[in-house]
């Protein structure tokens, strides 16, 4: 049988169709097999994305939202805040999925793949220091050697570096990721068990400081008969008022009860804990609550603030901000937000206060000082000036026993007139010298041999228990039991609530860091000490405190942490 041309080229040519055809078909059906592996892995993992496929190039398209997320509130999201996501993605890039996140989806980016497994979630941007906190918040350890190394080595740090720890120190919580999607940022990857949380709302989060109220006061008694006796007499004055007097009555009343639920409000506040946070521009918020052993929503209270933040021509917030920062700084502490001004950090190092000018004010015995006034002997001196006048009166009377009558009724009329002009003369002349001496006294103690901070602090805590009259004591009631640490708590949460005080106590301070920056202390700024002393008592304690926090911050991982923070404020987390 014999097969012509058409017959041959039929026999050849349809298998390699076929043979043509069959790549085509393997790519649409690996395509299609891809998509779908793509499309489940997405929908496991809750990511809304548009998908586009090319079947003849084997090639997927797949766009994905890029995020900006912050931690959920921890007053408001509770729930969602102390426990991780229930169903994290598990897809490269991910990792940022196992928290729950307030997200702001910030663009998108396309992605063009072959395979499933080529797939990649977008980094989230988050603020470093953020997101450092609420790990800390949850109970994550922080790696000092991890620390130290991204401090040395930057966007260098060896991937898989571990930055935080679980709380038992076996797991990484967070460590450094590929630079893959990073474009030029940190790049992080986050790890947690629900586990591992081993704090809760009643711990106080990083940032944030408790003040202590006052010490509460006894309240006078009252007496029964006498309060049963002024109801008799309302009652009385109550009968005979008219219908007018008793509408203007009314109006008293409401009035009276409105000023009533504000002083009771205020009463309120003034002996509740206040927490407070600090960021890196000083005070944000103020918070009242009636029970201070919880730190959650219920019974919170915004307190005003105004007068305590950070602005421009105004020193009382970098002030209230930098106390608040020493105050909330321990040995122990790890992560601390706002930087004090290297400028107040050496005003409080220096030593400004002449221990001469703690003797004229009443804090220091002069025995307690070094040597530095000159010595007089007022008493010697008196002793010469009565022997003198004694001797000449003698003298006189001498004179004047020798004399006719006449005579001596007329010398001692002179002497007396001449004894009584002298004895104003050397009055005046004490008065001089005096005046003098205490001139020359105030002069050297201006010159006597200065004292750091925290010495004039001990004296000025003691001198604040000695005077447990004064104004201040009544209203901070300083107990003779109490530390520095105790006594500047108190005054910052008065400082919150009483903006006239803390206006007055950072006048003090300015002035204060005036005369050490200018070379020393003048008389003006003695006569204004005298004026407000108990001011500069208690700023000499704040003070005080800033000065004990530059020997707090010498450990590694503190200063490595927060150089890290300040070096990358947005990084990428996935």
């Amino acid at each position: 049988m014999s097969y012509g041309a058409t017959d041959i080229i039929t026999f050849i040519g349809v298998p390699l169709a076929v043979l043509g055809v069959l790549p085509i078909l393997y790519n649409t059906v690996a395509t299609l097999a891809a998509l779908s592996k793509i499309k489940r892995m997405l929908r496991h993992g809750r990511l809304t994305a548009l998908t586009r496929s090319d079947v003849v190039n084997r090639v997927i398209e797949v766009e994905l939202p890029r995020y900006a997320v912050t931690p959920c509130d921890r007053f408001t999201d509770t729930e969602l805040y102390w426990r991780p996501s229930r169903q994290p993605s598990f897809i490269p890039g991910g990792s940022w999925t196992t928290f729950n996140w307030r997200t702001r989806a910030i663009g998108a980016k396309t992605q063009r793949l072959e395979y499933a497994d080529q797939l990649r979630q977008p980094q989230v941007d988050v603020a470093f220091d953020e997101l450092i906190a609420y790990l800390l918040d949850l109970g994550a350890v922080p790696d000092a050697h991890g620390w130290k190394l991204l401090r040395s080595t930057g966007l260098w740090t060896p991937t898989g570096c571990s930055l935080m720890k679980s709380p038992d120190g076996l797991h990484q919580a967070l460590a450094i990721a590929p630079l893959d999607d990073s474009d030029g940022h940190l790049s992080l990857k986050a790890n947690w068990s629900s586990n591992w949380t081993t704090r809760d709302f009643s711990s106080l989060p990083p940032y944030w400081i408790r003040l202590p109220p006052p010490l509460a006061k006894i309240p006078e008694p009252v007496d029964p008969v006498e309060e049963a006796s002024v109801r008799i007499e309302e009652a009385k004055m109550g009968d005979v008022e008219d219908v007018e007097r008793g509408k203007e009555k009314e109006q008293i009343n409401s009035h009276k009860k409105s000023l009533d639920s504000i002083q009771k409000q205020a009463e309120k506040n003034s002996g509740a804990a206040i927490t407070c946070q600090i960021s890196t521009n000083g005070l944000v918020t103020a918070m009242s609550q009636e029970n201070g052993a919880l730190f959650s929503s219920a019974n919170l209270q915004g307190l005003h603030i105004e007068h305590l933040r950070v602005r421009s021509g105004k020193s009382d917030g970098v002030w209230f901000a930098s106390f608040a920062t020493a105050f909330g700084t321990t040995s122990q502490t790890i992560l601390w937000n706002y930087k004090i001004p290297d400028e107040i950090l050496n005003f409080a190092r220096r030593d400004t206060i002449p221990c001469g000018i703690l003797v004229l004010l009443g804090v220091v015995d002069e025995s307690q000082t070094p040597t530095w006034a000159s010595r007089y002997n007022a008493n010697e001196e008196a002793s010469e000036l009565f022997f003198k006048r004694s001797a000449e009166q003698r003298l006189a009377v001498q004179a004047e026993s020798q004399m006719s009558p006449p005579q001596r009724e007329i010398a001692v009329r002179q002497r007396m007139q001449k004894e009584m002009n002298e004895r104003m003369q050397d009055m005046r002349d004490r008065m001089r010298l005096d005046s003098q001496r205490r001139e020359t006294r105030t002069s050297e103690a201006l010159q006597s041999p200065k004292w750091d901070t925290k010495l004039v602090a001990e004296h000025n805590m003691q001198w604040l228990k000695r005077k447990g009259g004064s104004d201040v004591n009544t209203i901070l009631n300083i107990d003779a039991s109490l530390l520095l640490r105790d006594v500047v708590g108190m005054l910052l949460h008065r400082m919150i609530l009483d903006g006239q005080f803390a206006s007055s106590i950072c006048q003090v301070l300015d002035l204060w860091k005036a005369w050490a920056d200018n070379g020393g202390m003048r008389r003006s700024d003695l006569e204004a000490l005298y004026e407000r002393q108990e001011l500069f008592a208690l700023a000499s304690l704040l003070v005080a405190l800033v000065r004990d926090t530059v020997t707090a911050h010498e450990g590694t991982l503190p200063l490595d942490l927060q150089e890290c923070l300040r070096m990358w404020k947005i990084v990428r987390l996935g």
